[in-house]
């Protein structure tokens, strides 16, 4: 019920809190401060020129400080308002003053600028004040001049309407959530996180005028190479007059995601099979009429539940570490940073967390344009014991910038569920321009199978079952080979878990690849792009030739999976085992699917006079894609790793299959039955070390044989598995 006197009183507890404030200012003036720093020090008479028998004189003696003196000061108390007897001698002795004249300069300082605090609080009040005492007197005149649409009388106030209530109910709890969060975020404004890294990466052109690019030390750290993104290179952490808003807006999306999540129709309609959703565009615009504005692009939007094995907490914390987020997310997060945390939770969780990041989503294709993306990301457990994670874009902040792809409240809620699995609902919802996806990918991209959330639960999914694989405690008896220790297998997982992060990081449309298309027209282009490697001992030195393509191939993906995993059938479109025999050596299964593993294959070469090769490779598949990465590796570095020794320096450049559905595929009873419309995607991409000195020059020789390499082995490929050849 509306209470006038409690503004009222409030407006006398400000009026009084005020003259308080203008009091102690008006005895902070008295002090007589001869200058916003502080400048004058008051200096006592010394005992010797003092006379026994004569009063001190009042007048107060003053020192100034030279400008020098004070820009030292001044430039010393940003870094350290409150110096030690240390910090007081020597930057007294290196301005000439005494440590007693830093002390009371300082002192001076801190009492200025609580009084401007002060006062700026006061003003802040004031104008709050105003604003009461104008509601009051607002809602005195509402009420005095409400009548009864029934008798015409005075109105009561016991007859607002159900819905009106229920209205007021929420928005006063959504005002004390961003009051919460607020209070929380105020103690970490003008933190940022990361700082930016030097963005004039461009090496020397070589004779062929191909960009050379560098690794990055740590291919799943993506936060540390921009490239040519205008998005991404351009975007800084908010402003301070930004904060409010973005809490505003992440309260807003939080409360969007969960409706998103919980409703059924009208909001989504299911399709026949109960294999997908679709978002009713007309009844979300009436559910939702804020938002972050009106659509201006084409609209993705999906929803899919899963239930995986990992911890919800677990979970969380993968989603709110940029760096966790973006390893288990390889395939699809190319590029992650965090700009600024505004709030890191409370309670020792992540429970309000609030910050602003940016991220680049891809496809495993250098056919499939990356999405760009400046939002926040806000984290909360709900009294159910939920948690979720949302997403929302910040372009409205940036006047100037033009976004091809916008997230509309995105994320997902975490359940607990017994035996340390947890239920995930996924929710995608983004404005796209994706006129520049290729033909052979469009229906693929409208689908959903490459963006939305059934990528995103599923990529989860399988996630979650590598990581419970390499956790294990002992070595399972589906493990073959010569690996014989606990320690040797967590080696060779940990080496896969590289490879598998540096491909994905180097085989997309990602801007900080420079791509360049070799020849052709359509669907068999090779694009290449040079690498320069340096001091990085996971990689050999020198000048790294990447060459990429893709095309389509009327071949269900399970059976080409199937094909090039099999170290049998590898002598058919392994060009460089030159037909010798490949024999597993190890074996490690890391999830439910036979093919999802990790392997060591010999190639024994069918030429006496070349050695034996070691060749490391992972397979991976899931429901909406799968995945065939490998890496020649040296026998001897091999060797310390199968002993358990460190496999951070075995050098690596990997290669490898993506291999995708053409289409969203059929469904039986909710679940993918058949993947595609029978037939497949498939990326091919190679790193070669075309020179050992990262110095050379790149030959037009080299390119031409790295193009004839990858042709070669798609023609071999498309000749092994089509039906005419089979």
């Amino acid at each position: 019920m509306f209470q006038p006197n409690m503004f009222e009183s409030h407006h006398h507890l400000l009026d009084m809190s005020h003259k308080t404030t203008e009091h102690e200012l008006d005895m902070l003036r008295d002090e007589d401060y001869e200058s916003k720093s502080g400048t004058d020090i008051m200096e006592a008479p010394s005992g010797d020129d003092q006379d026994p028998n004569q009063r001190p004189n009042k007048k107060k003696r003053y020192h100034r400080h030279t400008q020098h003196q004070i820009q030292e000061l001044e430039s010393f108390f940003k870094e350290c308002p409150h110096p030690d007897d240390k910090q007081r001698k020597e930057l007294g002795r290196r301005l000439t003053l005494e440590p007693l004249q830093v002390k009371f300069w300082f002192q001076n300082k801190r009492t200025q600028m609580k009084a401007q605090h002060e006062r700026n609080e006061n003003s802040q009040l004031r104008s709050e004040n105003e604003k009461l005492r104008m509601d009051n007197l607002r809602y005195k005149e509402a009420l005095a001049n409400a009548t009864c649409p029934n008798c015409g009388g005075p109105a009561a106030l016991g007859e607002m309407s159900f819905d009106e209530q229920q209205l007021r109910i929420e928005n006063a709890r959504l005002r004390e959530e961003i009051d919460r969060i607020s209070a929380i975020a105020a103690k970490y404004v003008g933190k940022p996180l990361l700082s930016y890294p030097n963005l004039s990466h461009n090496g020397p052109t070589r004779s062929l005028d191909l960009p050379i690019a560098g690794f990055s030390s740590q291919p799943a750290m993506v936060d540390d190479v921009f490239g040519t993104s205008s998005l991404l290179r351009s975007v800084s952490g908010p402003s301070e007059a930004d904060k409010p808003v973005i809490i505003e807006l992440a309260v807003a999306a939080m409360e969007e995601l969960l409706r998103m999540a919980h409703s059924g129709e009208p909001l989504w309609f299911g399709s026949s099979d109960n294999s997908s959703e679709t978002l009713n565009e007309e009844e979300y615009a009436q559910t939702f009429p804020r938002g972050i504005g009106p659509k201006q692009l084409k609209s993705e939007a999906s929803r899919e539940s899963i239930a995986v094995i990992m911890n919800h907490i677990n979970i969380v914390e993968i989603l709110m570490d940029v760096n966790q987020w973006s390893n288990v997310f390889a395939g699809i997060v190319s590029r992650a940073m965090t700009l600024e945390v505004l709030s890191t939770g409370v309670a020792g969780n992540y429970n309000g967390a609030l910050q602003v990041m940016t991220a680049e989503y891809q496809v495993p294709s250098p056919f499939v344009p990356t999405r760009e993306y400046y939002f926040v990301r806000y984290c909360k457990q709900h009294p159910d014991g939920t948690w979720a994670v949302v997403d929302v874009s910040l372009d409205s902040l940036r006047s100037s910038a033009i976004s091809r792809s916008r997230r509309r409240p995105s994320g997902c809620l975490i359940q607990e569920l017994p035996n340390g699995y947890s239920k995930v609902t996924w929710v995608e919802h983004v404005e796209v321009d994706d006129r520049a996806v290729h033909d052979i990918y469009r229906l693929l991209v409208n689908s959903g199978l490459a963006f939305g959330a059934r990528r995103w639960v599923a990529t989860l999914d399988r996630q979650c079952e590598r990581l419970a694989s390499a956790m294990a405690n002992n070595i399972p008896a589906g493990d073959i080979g010569v690996i014989t220790t606990l320690e040797g297998r967590k080696s060779m997982l940990k080496l896969s878990e590289r490879m598998v992060l540096s491909f994905c990081s180097g085989v997309g449309a990602s801007t900080t690849h420079a791509w360049t298309t070799l020849s052709g027209s359509g669907a068999d282009d090779v694009r290449v792009m040079t690498r320069k490697s340096v001091d990085d001992p996971g990689r050999p030195p020198g000048i790294v030739l990447s060459a990429a393509t893709s095309f389509w191939i009327p071949v269900p993906p399970k059976r080409v999976f199937d094909f090039l995993r099999d170290e049998n059938s590898r002598s058919e479109w392994d060009i460089l085992s030159n037909g010798g025999l490949v024999q597993e050596m190890a074996h490690i299964a890391n999830g439910q699917d036979p093919g999802n593993c990790v392997s060591l294959l010999r190639v024994n070469s069918s030429n006496s006079t070349q050695g034996n090769m070691l060749i490391l490779q992972e397979s991976s598949s899931d429901s909406t894609g799968s995945y065939v990465i490998y890496a020649p590796v040296d026998i001897a570095a091999m060797n310390v790793v199968l002993n358990g020794g460190d496999p951070d320096y075995v050098a690596l450049l990997p290669s490898g299959f993506a291999i995708l559905p053409d289409g969203p595929g059929k469904h039986q009873g909710g679940r993918i039955v058949e993947v595609g419309h029978g037939g497949s995607l498939l990326t091919v991409a190679f790193q070669i070390l075309v020179d050992s000195v990262p110095t050379a020059k790149l030959s037009l020789g080299s390119v031409a044989t790295v193009n004839s390499l990858i042709k070669c082995t798609v023609e071999r490929i498309k000749v092994a598995v089509t039906p005419e050849n089979a």
